[in-house]
């Protein structure tokens, strides 16, 4: 029995794998049919409604995966942040790592929040939002944001997240040229970190700002 469910679980990942392989390969997810999905997948299409309903659920399944190795990297980038008092760079470079180890996760999300499958879009605004959340609770806890109310937090951890939604087509897909002047994907991240942080640190909130 033990051995079935294992066999089960394995097939869910190869689904999982042959979709981001195929996504790694230059696909949309809205253009792939779950024949190919299968057929990478080395299994017949029928076996894949053993797995999923159809190719919208396996869509949320890997929301489902790269929305856990995010929120993992975010425990790791507030470690070093609460722990170890990190700087911007220090936690850029543990995002970047992450994307690198994970880069078909990564790759998946950032062509995926502007794809043609609605659901997969609306899951990835959903986890996007989360993880806002999340950072505007971690913010409130650092003596450095106390002068910040709650509005004002959450406002800086929209702006941070979509700042690192957005720049994950260039994290991953860096152009092969840009002009001499350009900072290169790493480097704009981390100059845009810091400029948020820095216009917060003399921000005096929402309620400052006049009507």
């Amino acid at each position: 029995m033990l051995a079935r469910a294992e066999q089960k679980q394995q097939t869910r990942h190869a689904l999982l794998n042959a979709a981001r392989q195929l996504i790694d390969a230059g696909r949309g997810f809205g253009s792939i049919s779950l024949r190919e999905v299968a057929k990478a997948a080395g299994i017949v299409p029928t076996g894949f409604y053993r797995h999923f309903d159809d190719m919208d659920q396996l869509g949320l399944a890997l929301v489902s995966e790269v929305g856990e190795t995010f929120r993992d990297t975010i425990r790791r980038v507030r470690r070093n942040e609460f722990e170890l008092g990190g700087l911007t760079d220090a936690s850029v470079r543990i995002f970047l790592d992450s994307v690198a180890a994970n880069r078909s996760q990564f790759l998946f999300l950032a062509r995926e929040q502007y794809g043609d499958s609605r659901p997969v879009r609306q899951a990835l605004t959903c986890l996007r939002d989360a993880i806002s959340s999340d950072l505007a609770a971690d913010l409130a806890l650092m003596p450095k944001w106390q002068h910040l109310d709650h509005a004002a937090l959450a406002v800086m951890a929209d702006l941070v997240v979509k700042t690192v939604f957005a720049t994950l087509p260039e994290l991953i897909d860096t152009p092969a040229e840009r002009h001499p002047l350009q900072l290169s994907p790493q480097a704009k991240i981390t100059q845009q970190l810091r400029f948020i942080f820095m216009g917060a640190k003399h921000w005096q909130g929402l309620s400052s700002i006049d009507d």
